[in-house]
């Protein structure tokens, strides 16, 4: 067949890089990065050039699969789909709608169909039972912009493109390009930085990428970030370098904020933290001073003890120094589709605690219960136990705390389905596997990655390769499972459905985009989108306050559920640090360039070279345990342990120890070649579900207490 070059956009991660594929309508040859696509400007990183990897992967699945003994057989789609709804309406007519589990991947964020259509699926399952990725990645944040803006969408990000002080905890953009700051070529964007004369300071307990970048790079210890933030607030109220003329009118329960870090003073935390008191002061002082200063943290602030109160701490540095919604620093993008109105429309504002889970009373967030309950509820029987379950776009025995107790649990249940393009180690134990067609085979438009861009870009692409004979959009699946559900249950659904799926598969997730642009603050068409297709810059970030705050009207900067755990956090300043065995560490994570979910492990390219899951350890822990670099040693903790190879290397701080997650390949069962060939552990093998954030219900990934031991002869 001839050749085609084709522009698009990479859907491997938030930075959504504008992509040139070269391609013969079914197959792709080669794809590089798009020099005209004004936000990327032609940068791409190795999961983007893997790409083609995963899209002719020969491992994916392209038709549905029932589980018959040990085997997999392929079924139609009319088939699968029929006894898929059969067996969940079975389920919840006999035990209740609460029987049902739902999980939902981190993918699923990368695929606007889909997060346009699973509402309705939602809506038609009715069940308190969902989980999803968010408990282990973003919810502390979304929670916190609930709490303060009214609005989980309501997200602030740094300016980047004009900062001239950026102040980074628990993150490492040079690998993400940005994690709820979308900043594609992220080393050109600190470059510029630092061209400018401005400065990048990194706080984090591995002296990850972009500290090796930074200005200025301090260790600290893990789980502490609350009380060094606690301790810069202290910092800046008790030296006057407070500026809050500007949004003070805007502002509820400022009058009390400086008497809520008075216990906090640099001295008091220094020894818990890791850092000096002096150096404390001397980054409070340099953020204060800076004409412009935004601090930023990611994923190591929001899987932690304290992490609600990390990302409240984050907002309230740039709130009190001068530096919220303005320039240069912490700002809100004004995306071509607001998914904050869209969360105020659709009643998706965030609702927090108005149910809690069964076993361990946790608190539901916008309508999920934390991953921390998930295997609890499927393993303790009574009303509402989950005894069925519909994963979407995940593999939570590698991605979830306690990974091996979720295995154990998913083998019990009467029914589980799974919508995914892998037999991976989470979907060999469902009884059906529902593939969707997959990246380069749709349409994509990042709805979620410009709603946190450090610059206002819209970007749309059209389906790049054709769509496969007899294969369904991951839209689609989800409502034709809404559509027989909801006829099985009977009443007038049973006779309205057929209308409502015939009217929303007409319209399809295309009709809900093409309104939001209309409605958003351009606004745009979506023919003016297929007719730009490298993308439109909008411009800059600029203010948006107070317009932005909508119904709530004030920034509530003193929530109570938040106030009332600075107790705790007061406490725990007693201890350097989390508590851990005697001779114990701490295990944190790690994120690499090349891999960001597990199911990119099945790319050669992507694998290839020296093996990235090794567990890193200072040269002074390793010498007080008698183990060299290269042998194999146990990792234990409360819950589990395994076999990884050690690398001694002091880019960790001493008493931590460092494993990437993803890893953990090889189970019977699974079908991704490559990745099976380069298996290497699971770290959630021996992350702990019992440990989490009490505010949040978020489990506490990093900080993990853990020993290590060389491998018994």
């Amino acid at each position: 067949m001839t050749s085609k070059t084709s522009y698009g956009i990479c859907m491997l991660c938030e930075a959504a890089c504008g992509i040139v594929v070269e391609h013969d309508g079914t197959r792709v040859e080669r794809v590089r990065g798009d020099e005209r696509d004004p936000f990327s400007a032609g940068h791409i990183c190795p999961k983007g050039v893997a790409l083609a990897d995963l899209q002719n992967d020969p491992d994916r699945i392209r038709r549905p699969l029932r589980k018959r003994g040990d085997e997999f057989v392929e079924i139609p789609w009319d088939e699968a789909l029929e006894e898929a709804a059969e067996r969940i309406w079975q389920i919840q007519s006999q035990h209740g709608n609460d029987a049902l589990g739902v999980y939902t991947g981190n993918p699923t964020g990368h695929s606007y169909t889909a997060i346009l259509s699973a509402d309705h699926l939602n809506k038609t399952l009715k069940t308190r039972n969902r989980f999803s990725a968010g408990s282990v990645d973003a919810l502390p944040r979304l929670l916190v912009s609930r709490l303060m803006y009214g609005n989980q969408a309501i997200l602030p990000i740094p300016d980047l493109e004009r900062t001239d002080y950026l102040l980074v905890l628990g993150a490492n953009p040079m690998v993400s390009n940005g994690s709820v700051m979308t900043a594609p070529d992220i080393a050109a964007r600190l470059r510029a930085l630092r061209a400018r004369g401005g400065k990048l300071v990194v706080i984090d307990p591995r002296r990850n990428e972009t500290a090796e970048v930074a200005d200025a790079h301090y260790f600290i210890r893990p789980s502490t970030d609350a009380l060094f933030l606690a301790a810069i607030l202290n910092t800046l109220f008790a030296e006057n370098r407070t500026t809050l003329d500007r949004v003070a009118p805007m502002l509820e329960g400022a009058d009390a904020l400086p008497g809520l870090f008075e216990a906090f003073t640099p001295e008091r935390v220094a020894a818990a933290v890791g850092i000096d008191a002096d150096d404390i002061r001397k980054i409070a002082r340099d953020f204060s001073d800076a004409p412009t200063a935004a601090c930023y943290g990611r994923l190591g602030t929001c899987v932690q003890d304290f992490a609600a109160l990390c990302s409240w701490l984050i907002d309230l540095v740039n709130i009190v120094s001068g530096n919220f919604d303005r320039k240069g620093g912490s700002m809100f993008p004004a995306p071509a589709t607001d998914l904050a109105a869209l969360a105020e429309t659709i009643g998706q504002r965030g609702e927090f605690d108005r149910w809690r889970s069964r076993v361990s009373n946790l608190p539901e967030f916008n309508g999920e219960l934390p991953v921390a309950a998930f295997a609890e509820e499927m393993e303790n029987p009574g009303p509402g136990q989950i005894r069925g379950l519909l994963t979407h776009a995940g593999n939570p025995v590698l991605s979830l705390p306690n990974g091996r107790r979720l295995e154990r649990a998913f083998a019990k249940l009467e029914f589980m389905v799974s919508i995914d393009i892998y037999r991976n180690e989470t979907t060999r134990h469902a009884d059906l596997i529902l593939p969707p067609t997959f990246g380069l085979e749709r349409e994509h438009y990042p709805i979620v990655g410009h709603a946190v861009a450090v610059r206002n870009t819209v970007h749309y692409a059209r389906p790049v390769l054709d769509k496969p004979a007899d294969s369904l959009d991951d839209w689609e699946i989800l409502l034709d499972l809404a559509t027989r559900i909801e006829k099985k249950r009977g009443g007038i659904g049973r006779y309205l459905a057929p209308a409502k799926h015939a009217v929303l598969h007409a319209l399809g997730p295309r009709a809900l985009l093409r309104g939001l642009l209309r409605l958003g603050p351009y606004p745009l068409s979506l023919k003016q989108l297929e007719a730009a297709p490298h993308g439109i810059d909008l411009g800059p970030l600029s203010p948006r306050l107070p317009k932005l705050l909508g119904k709530q009207g004030r920034i509530q900067v003193a929530p109570k559920i938040l106030t009332q755990d600075l107790d705790r956090l007061e406490a725990s300043a007693q201890t350097p640090g989390p508590r851990r065995p005697p001779n114990g560490l701490l295990l944190i994570g790690r994120r690499s360039l090349r891999s960001n979910n597990s199911w990119m492990h099945n790319s050669e390219r992507l694998v290839k070279g020296r093996d990235r899951c090794v567990l890193l350890m200072h040269p002074l822990d390793a010498s007080e345990r008698g183990l060299e670099g290269g042998q194999s040693i146990v990792l234990k903790s409360a819950v589990g342990q395994i076999e990884v190879p050690l690398e001694i290397s002091d880019e960790v701080m001493p008493g931590v120890v460092s494993l990437p997650h993803g890893w953990g390949h090889g189970g019977a069962g699974t079908q991704q070649r490559v990745a099976n060939a380069h298996a290497g552990a699971s770290v959630n093998d021996v992350t702990d579900d019992r440990r989490f954030d009490p505010v949040s219900g978020t489990t506490s990934l990093n900080g993990v207490p853990v020993s290590v031991s060389a491998v018994s002869a």
